[in-house]
């Protein structure tokens, strides 16, 4: 089976974590949680990162400390992976659903001011797949109305906007670590910011808003929560962090591949990189259009059944029970988006060989 995106292992991650095994400090304390904050920092050049458990602690505590709550709307795409939506629901605020690009399959910066509404108090953009979204069309736009932006960099971590790494031009950015992502602790996510402010007062309610008396005892202001990543996992975060950079270039080198195969398939929509961004291509996404022959979902059923796993495009979460009736404004293309795109295998460890056969599948059908 070619899978969809597995972990790459080939560091220093056995040696870091039996450090941690060695020494008993596999809990939250220990020194690779704050190793990992400082070199995840110097990497994006940002002031501040925050390790949380998973990107979605670090979403919701990126709303919480922007004091996002009751009778707030957000406004966030719908195509998109359901977590930074629910986490708008966490805190008490409402989601007001945009569409997305045709081309980038990201947020529509252009079609955001119209949803804007006294209530409006952020603007979380996800750069999904990789691709980043047009950030200073966004910015001028949260200047303009005074709100927040959010940004959802859990699928793009090493893009680039311009000169700058997604997640450290808005307020806030936020990543993943799970085991699919482009680097993995297996569970885990950042907070990232240039205000010092905010990422102290993110770390503090990330560790149950704790304070350490003289004597040791714990005394607690306000609710904090339990956020923490483990030391073990820093660890782990660290030795992946080493071969970032490779694993960029391996996945680019992957997607040129793939875009030469299948440059001249009629029915295939290929992934644009706009002039102005760096894609990371965590998943290569294609758009199986109508001349194509076969349905997106057939072609699904064709890949499994030569051992090829695939996945479609995130399901429009504005059709999903809890969010039904949110308000939106026009969604088609996340409509057609949803029932057209798809990812195909995008490992590290992805051969040049696995890509062809992938690509074999698809110009074969035509």
């Amino acid at each position: 089976m070619i899978q969809l995106c597995v972990p790459e292992i080939r560091g220093n991650e056995w040696k870091y974590i039996k450090e941690c095994l060695d020494t008993n400090w596999v809990s939250s304390a220990g020194s690779y949680v704050d190793r990992f904050e400082k070199e995840f920092s110097e990497y994006l050049n940002a002031r501040k990162a925050i390790t949380t458990s998973n990107g979605t602690t670090a979403l919701f505590l990126a709303l919480k400390v922007l004091g996002i709550g009751e009778g707030d709307e957000v406004i966030v795409p719908s195509l998109t992976f359901i977590s930074p939506v629910n986490t708008i629901k966490y805190v008490g605020a409402e989601p007001v659903f945009v569409d997305a690009l045709r081309d980038t399959y990201v947020m529509d910066v252009d079609k955001v001011e119209e949803l804007i509404t006294p209530k409006t108090k952020a603007i979380l953009p996800v750069h999904l797949y990789g691709h980043p979204v047009d950030m200073d069309k966004l910015v001028e736009i949260a200047r303009k109305y005074n709100l927040y932006i959010i940004e959802d960099a859990t699928e793009s971590l090493g893009a680039l906007y311009k000169d700058k790494y997604v997640g450290t031009i808005g307020d806030i950015g936020c990543f993943s670590f799970n085991g699919n992502k482009l680097i993995t602790t297996g569970a885990g996510g950042m907070l990232v910011t240039n205000n010092e402010e905010l990422g102290e007062k993110a770390k503090f309610l990330s560790t149950q808003a704790k304070v350490v008396n003289e004597n040791k005892s714990f005394y607690h202001p306000e609710i904090g929560y339990n956020f923490r990543m483990p030391n073990i996992l820093a660890a782990m975060g660290c030795a992946q962090l080493e071969n970032i950079d490779e694993y960029i270039e391996i996945k680019r080198k992957n997607a040129a591949y793939y875009n030469k195969l299948l440059k001249n398939v009629k029915g295939i929509t290929l992934p644009e990189e706009k002039e102005w961004a760096k894609n990371v291509y965590w998943l290569y996404s294609i758009v199986i259009e109508d001349e194509y022959g076969v349905s997106r979902d057939e072609l699904i059923k064709i890949f499994a059944e030569n051992e090829i796993e695939s996945r479609p495009f995130f399901a429009p979460v504005h059709n999903m029970p809890p969010y039904i009736n949110c308000k939106r404004g026009d969604l088609s293309v996340t409509e057609e988006l949803s029932k057209k795109g798809l990812n195909l295998p995008s490992s590290v460890k992805l051969t040049r060989g696995q890509i062809e056969k992938v690509c074999k599948v698809i110009i074969k059908i035509v």
